[in-house]
Parts: structure tokens; C-alpha cells; sequence
């Protein structure tokens, strides 16, 4: 019997701890969930938002990605605790380094995909994973690129034109009412990426609270179009549930008065 999939179902997967090696000598920890029941048809690399300010690989829309997408979409899922960042799964070694030395560890997230023999490898950041994204992440082996809640805070006009001249599809998903950067803007901004696809999403603001299904649909509708959506919302097997109380510290208010460091965040202008 089909039971409702609720924010803290986990469907089957192959689920590995993994390690990354970057090019600097550091060791990064994360897990790859794999279908159980079939080869995956496309590979999501999770690039997480600002570690200074409670982001990891367990923030909630990768966490739900990789508990639901390799059993509803046939997608590997491989996310990873940037330098310095912790979550459950441990700690990775090293600092944070505004978006610097962080490009060694995008480089060895791909380097890991490629010699796994992972297919079609696409890029998922959100915030700060964006600027990752756009700045270290136009890779020969990268298929493209989607971002949640980009607000371009570290990634330049260059990083822009190199995805540009590319030619590989990014896709950049952007709240009604987001902080920093809302969909008008964000149009003109992304304007000198001509591929860039800019979607507004009503209602939705920068940590897609309640909005992770239209997310998930969003991406599985470009990473792997044969695949139907609105994905389902019920599960017909076995299913558990995961245990989020390890992360009740990293909410927005345990943040609220944590400087940001790096380059100066403009707020999103009000429509």
C-alpha cells in the first residue's frame, strides 16, 4: 500500500560514505546514493550553501534530493562537506576560504564522479554552492549547471562568460522573495550568460522552506526529461525516516548576528 512521502521519508538507496582528495592535500567526507534497482540515467553533484552560516551537505534540499531522487528519478546523488564544514558525517579537513581554495574541491567532486564512471554529471548549488558553481565549476565533463537561490556574491562577469562561451545549459531557480537576489534582477544579471535560464518561483523565498518538491521537480525536469513529473508524492515500498534533530543549533536565528565574511552582499531590491 502506497504510504505519503513526508519530509523526513528516506526511499531505497545504495548509500556510501565517500572520500574526496583535493589537489591541496585535504580529505572531504560525503556519501553517494545510488539506485538500488537500475544503472543511474544522470549524476547530481551537491555543492552546499555558506558552511559559515550553517550550510553543509545535509542542508535540508540536498538531504531530501538524496533520500528521494535515486528511487523516484534514478539519479545518483553525490553531496560533500566543503573545507572545514561539519555535519553528521564528520568533518572535512581544512578552513573556509571564500569561494578561493574551494575550487579544489569542486575539482575533486567531479574527479570522484568521472573515475566512478558516474553518467551525465550536472552541478546543483545553492547560495553560496552557486558562486562554487559558477566559478570552478565549467568542467569538460560537467553536462550543466543548476542553481538555487544564486546570489552572485562571489562569482564575477568572468565566471559568467566562461559558462557563456561554453555553451552548457545553466538553469538558475530563483525566489519570489528572495534576500538577495530576486528574479528581476536576476535577469538582467545572468543577461551576459545567454544560455541562462531564469525561473522565478512565486512565493518561494532563499532557503525554499516548503517548496523542495517544485524544487526537485524543477531539476529532475532538466537533468532527466524522460522521467515524468511533478515526481510522486507516495511510495509504494519500503520506506524510513530520517532524524533532522542533530541540526536544530543551524537555524537562521542561531545565525542571525555571525558576520559575513568575503565580498559585501547587496540586498535583493524590493519588486
Amino acid at each position: 500500500m502506497s504510504e505519503p512521502i513526508r519530509s523526513m521519508s528516506i526511499l531505497p538507496a545504495e548509500r556510501r560514505d565517500i572520500e574526496l582528495r583535493t589537489a591541496d592535500g585535504l580529505t572531504l567526507v560525503g556519501e553517494l546514493a545510488l539506485p538500488v534497482d537500475r544503472p543511474p540515467v544522470a549524476t547530481l553533484i551537491c555543492l552546499h550553501p555558506l558552511p559559515t552560516h550553517g550550510g553543509m551537505m545535509d542542508s535540508h534540499v540536498f538531504r531530501k534530493a538524496a533520500w528521494r531522487l535515486p528511487a523516484l528519478a534514478g539519479l545518483a546523488v553525490l553531496r560533500f562537506n566543503t573545507r572545514g564544514t561539519s555535519s553528521v558525517r564528520g568533518t572535512s579537513e581544512g578552513s573556509f576560504d571564500n569561494a578561493e581554495g574551494e575550487r579544489f574541491d569542486v575539482a575533486a567532486a567531479i574527479e570522484y564522479a568521472e573515475f566512478a564512471e558516474l553518467p551525465r554529471i550536472w552541478l546543483l548549488g545553492w547560495s553560496f554552492g552557486t558562486d562554487l558553481v559558477l566559478r570552478h565549476g565549467c568542467d569538460p565533463v560537467v553536462e550543466g549547471a543548476i542553481l538555487l537561490s544564486p546570489p552572485l556574491r562571489f562569482a564575477t562577469d568572468a565566471d559568467l562568460a566562461t559558462w557563456s562561451a561554453s555553451g552548457k545549459p545553466v538553469t538558475a531557480l530563483v525566489p519570489e522573495l528572495d534576500d538577495y537576489l530576486r528574479p528581476a534582477e536576476a535577469t538582467d544579471r545572468f543577461a551576459t550568460l545567454g544560455q541562462a535560464e531564469v525561473v522565478g518561483v512565486p512565493g518561494a523565498r532563499h532557503l525554499w522552506v516548503g517548496q523542495v518538491e517544485r524544487v526537485l521537480d524543477e531539476v529532475v525536469r532538466r537533468v532527466a526529461p524522460q522521467v515524468p513529473v511533478p515526481l510522486p508524492t507516495s511510495w509504494d515500498g519500503p520506506m524510513s525516516a530520517g532524524d533532522a534533530s542533530a541540526y536544530a543549533d543551524r537555524t537562521v536565528a542561531a545565525f542571525a548576528d555571525v558576520p559575513v565574511s568575503g565580498p559585501a552582499q547587496r540586498a535583493a531590491e524590493e519588486d
